[in-house]
């Protein structure tokens, strides 16, 4: 059968339609990736560690072998950073890794759209990494099998994965960009996920919110707001406030309302409706995200937010006050800025897809973590610890821990010798080192400079290891402080030319290593620094046992940004007990840097006035003085309220001792001291008082009995005596004759010294009937008065020696054991005068047979000697039945 000829036309035509419908899947098929095992709809976000990198990855779009980045950003890194493809995130695994893309990040990107192609099957992860550094800024995860193989679970893990940095939209709110809003709305949940971000200190806190819809113009009354920020051990949090007043938060007494910026919880029936998500501190930006319900039902305090509504929004920044003993919560402060710089309103529709925000915040001071500045004759203690916040990810297990600060960045200055004391164990040997990894025991890195440790440079808590260093006009300005055995569990230490421990002779860390006091002593002067190594927004330090009773001198920078000294006179703990006095300090220096505060000042040791309270505030450097010192977010001069109590105290006084440019702290008893004074005791309180009551009142025991008690006695207390002066030089680390105390105690032991020396040279005793010697009598004399004296002065010692400790170890730590000693004391008085008594009525009894009263032992059979060894009896004094007497009568009568 002949063919239609119109069926002809439409077969051919219908045949290249089908043609070209199947071009593209073949396109497709031939253009696909054999080394890609991602599913096709493979999505993640890179997460941030550091140099604020931020990013999407997923397969390129046309099915080549390259890996798409977008929204991209990266501040820039050193010229040896690259993508990175490692089988995980552990330092053995970025060392065994390698390059990924030869594309360099040495410069600064922003929102950024890359290719990234690749020729091999896909790494376990893709890092961005510094091989020189060892340092990991942020990586993906790359699941390595196809979608087919994964479990249903799996599959949905792996199909988009959020990291908390990454929202859907972003608004810068400050004029200079510094501060930004970042957002993810999810209305069918009714929920709103934000983010805040802004490149501040650690002090600051970011605050936004929503303001009153009833109100006729944006206002901060009565907005609902979001405080974030860090607490000061660098924990992140969100909390719900409700602004009632122009005014920092009073929580009221009594019926008096609560006002002012507050938390909704202090509020009645309030509470905090926002729910912390995540936050970090990284190269000098805080980053907060935390979600709130669009309606949280909170009519009261909340603010309902509209999905799709256009409504007005107020943002804040400033410095955050930590809570202390009369508030309980982390409190904004007035701002202190201007409009559009550190606060300020907008308008926002949540709804609305914007991304404004170009490129990473860029801070002026990148390095957040601790600081630790070393000063002259000041050790540095070097632990180690686990990682908590260490500056370089990835990280070992453990790492070193100076002043008991997890690697910190150290501060040394050329000419000033730093002193460390290793006690990380033996396994940690410091050395300060030019490679910023260390670790260098297989030589690794062959140009290793080391400056000082090495092998030798490790110890332990009971016998730690000394090490010093003396950076010289050579040292670079960076170096890094490492452990020779293993890598990165140290960190940078920068050098500088001079500062504080130049200009003063000496220098101690006041008590929890937190504030450096330094000083230098001229004859009638004295010159004081003070720095803190805490962040906060004022510095003060005390001279007494604690807050109450001290004067205290305080440092602080307005807002007009100048820096200033004050002093005080506190008796009270509240803002009416904190008296400025007029106090004559010269050369007067405050400064604040880094958001370390600083300041100096020059004094008279003896104030040149009279009928002030600040008269009393005399400094003698023969005399420990005690410090304290106290911080907090803000300080008046002019207007004190509660709001200028302390966040962070000392928690004990420091002896500083002035002359010799050391301190100790106030403590609890030491145990060698108690034992000092526990053998001082024995002796003064027991043993030699009972050897002159056996001498006394025991005359009527049969033989020497008596004497052998009353020599045995006064020995062993002489003995123990001798001991415990050791103990208490041993553990003062020398014998000083400075206090009253040790002067009682040398007076009582050269007393108590002579009495065995002059048993040792006695006369002899004279034979019945005759009359004894002036040698004699002056032996008897000076016998019986120093002896009696030595008791008496060393029960003053014993108290001198109480009243001691109160000084060094605060009052209420010896209090019980002085009111023993006079117990004690009050006790052996009254059992003397009931013997004495006893005595007095039997002389008065035998008066008739006995003549007259006799000075010393008047039945005292001393023929045998009891200071030689063997006892035996003396020639000159044998052994006799009657009774001998010392008439104090004139001898010629």
């Amino acid at each position: 059968m002949a063919a239609d000829p119109l069926l002809s036309p439409l077969l051919a035509g219908a045949l290249l339609l089908l043609l070209v419908a199947a071009l593209p899947t073949v396109a497709a098929a031939a253009a696909s990736c054999p080394h890609a095992s991602l599913p096709a709809n493979f999505s993640a976000d890179l997460t941030m560690l550091q140099h604020q990198l931020r990013g999407t990855v997923r397969l390129a779009a046309n099915g080549s072998c390259a890996l798409e980045l977008t929204r991209f950003d990266l501040l820039a890194a050193s010229p040896a950073a690259r993508f990175w493809a490692a089988d995980g995130p552990t330092m053995a695994d970025l060392a065994a890794g390698r390059a990924f893309s030869p594309l360099p990040l040495n410069q600064t990107f922003r929102n950024a759209s890359l290719e990234l192609p690749f020729a091999r099957p896909l790494p376990r992860l893709l890092a961005l990494y510094d091989p020189d550094t060892s340092s990991d800024f942020g990586h993906v995860f790359l699941p390595n099998s196809s979608a087919s193989d994964l479990d249903a679970s799996d599959a949905a893990t792996v199909a988009v994965v959020r990291a908390p940095t990454m929202f859907d939209n972003c608004v810068p709110l400050s004029a200079t960009e510094t501060y930004r809003l970042r957002w993810t709305l999810n209305a069918s949940a009714g929920t709103v996920e934000i983010g805040l971000e802004a490149a501040i200190g650690s002090e600051y806190y970011m605050a936004f919110g929503w303001t009153d819809p009833k109100a006729n113009s944006p206002a901060m009354i009565h907005a609902d707001v979001v405080v974030a920020g860090f607490t000061e051990e660098g924990t992140p949090f969100a909390e719900d406030y409700y602004i009632s007043d122009y005014t920092e938060c009073t929580l009221g007494k009594d019926d008096s309302p609560v006002s002012g910026v507050c938390p909704d919880k202090v509020y009645e029936d309030g509470k905090n409706d926002s729910i912390l998500v995540y936050g970090h501190r990284r190269d000098g930006v805080s980053f907060v995200r935390y979600v709130r319900k669009l309606d949280s039902e909170d009519a009261k305090y909340d603010v309902p937010v509209g999905a799709t509504e256009e409504m007005s929004v107020l943002w804040a920044i400033g410095k955050l006050r930590p809570p202390d003993t009369l508030r309980q919560h982390y409190l904004p402060q007035n701002h202190g800025g201007p409009k559009d710089t550190a606060y300020g309103f907008l308008r926002l529709n949540l709804s609305e897809t914007v991304d404004n925000c170009l490129g990473p915040l860029d801070a002026d001071n990148k390095e957040d973590q601790e600081r630790i500045i070393a000063d002259r004759k000041t050790p540095l203690v070097v632990t180690s610890a686990p990682a908590v916040r260490y500056p370089n990810p990835p990280n070992p297990d453990k790492v070193i821990y100076i002043n008991k600060k997890e690697a910190p960045l150290l501060k040394v200055e050329r000419g000033v010798p730093v002193k460390f004391s290793v006690q990380a164990g033996h396994d940690v040997a410091l050395y300060i080192t030019s490679d910023p990894i260390g670790g260098n025991t297989t030589l690794r890195n062959k140009t290793e400079v080391i400056y000082a440790g090495g092998p030798d440079a490790h110890g332990v808590l009971a016998t730690p290891k000394e090490l010093v260093w003396l950076p010289d006009r050579n040292t670079p300005d960076l170096v890094y402080y490492q452990s020779l055995y293993e890598q990165k569990m140290g960190w940078k230490v920068q050098v500088v030319d001079g500062g504080l421990s130049d200009m003063y002779n000496n220098s101690v860390v006041l008590d929890d290593q937190q504030v450096t006091l330094f000083w230098s002593l001229s004859a009638d002067s004295i010159s004081i620094a003070a720095r803190a190594e805490k962040k906060s927004g004022y510095l003060a330090i005390g001279f007494g046992s604690g807050m109450v009773n001290s004067y205290a001198y305080v440092a602080w920078v307005g807002n007009d940004g100048v820096g200033r000294v004050k002093s005080y006179w506190i008796d009270g703990k509240s803002a009416a007990g904190i008296h400025p006095t007029s106090e004559n300090i010269t050369f007067v220096r405050c400064k604040s840097e880094n958001g370390i505060i600083t300041f100096e000042f020059t004094r008279p040791l003896k104030p040149s006035c009279t009928g002030k309270v600040e008269c009393n505030n005399i400094i003698d450097p023969t005399t420990p003085l005690k410090v304290v010192w106290a911080m907090g977010a803000s300080w008046s001069g002019d207007d004190l309220t509660d709001s200028n109590m302390h966040s962070v105290t000392s928690s004990r006084p420091i002896r500083v001792l002035l002359l010799r440019g050391s301190a100790e702290a106030e403590q609890d008893l030491r145990p060698v001291l108690a034992v000092h004074g526990f053998m001082m005791f024995v002796a003064w309180g027991i043993l030699l008082p009972g050897g002159i009551m056996a001498a006394r009142y025991l005359k009527s025991l049969k033989g020497d009995g008596w004497y052998q008690i009353h020599v045995y006695l006064q020995y062993s207390g002489i003995a123990i005596m001798f001991l415990g002066v050791l103990f208490a030089a041993a553990e003062l680390r020398g014998f000083f004759v400075s206090s009253v105390h040790v002067k009682f105690g040398v007076l009582a032991l050269l007393l108590a010294v002579l009495q065995p020396l002059n048993a040792k040279f006695r006369p002899s005793k004279p034979a019945n009937g005759e009359v004894p010697s002036w040698n004699r009598v002056l032996w008897e004399y000076l016998h019986v008065i120093t002896g009696r004296s030595a008791i008496v002065v060393g029960i003053v010692a014993l108290f001198t020696g109480m009243k001691h400790l109160g000084h060094r170890y605060d009052s209420e730590n010896v209090e019980e054991l002085t009111w023993a000693l006079m117990l004690w004391v009050l006790s052996v008085i009254v059992i003397v005068l009931s013997l004495e008594y006893k005595e007095v009525k039997r002389r008065m009894s035998d008066r008739s047979a006995r003549g007259h009263w006799v000075l010393g032992n008047t039945e005292e059979d001393d023929s045998v000697d009891l200071l030689h060894p063997d006892g035996t009896a003396r020639n000159s004094e044998s052994s006799t039945s009657g009774v001998m007497e010392v008439q104090l009568e004139p001898l010629n009568r």
